[in-house]
């Protein structure tokens, strides 16, 4: 009984510093629409190598001012935008 009490102690202690560090590890650097390499562009939701090509010409001839400017490039909407806005910047952070 002794063994299994403490197994159980080990787990719950395991759990609570995984649930602590957690955040720690799940940062992400966010997407520079600016600057980042269409290798990069493509991880974002939605994104496929025509619309990352896309969004590189486009930002070439206009710089993206806003993260919302994205929606200027052909074939993203607000769908795509709403999917990728909280992992996007126009400078680096």
């Amino acid at each position: 009984m002794k063994t299994r009490t403490k197994r159980i102690a080990f787990i719950a202690v395991c759990l609570i510093m995984a649930f602590y560090t957690m955040p720690a590890v799940a940062k992400v650097d966010k997407v520079n629409i600016n600057t980042a390499p269409k290798a990069q562009l493509v991880t974002l939701k939605y994104v496929g190598d025509a619309l990352a090509q896309r969004i590189i010409e486009y930002r070439e001839k206009n710089p993206f001012q806003t993260i919302e400017d994205l929606m200027n490039v052909k074939g993203i909407g607000p769908k795509v935008f709403e999917a990728n806005k909280d992992i996007i910047c126009v400078k680096d952070e």
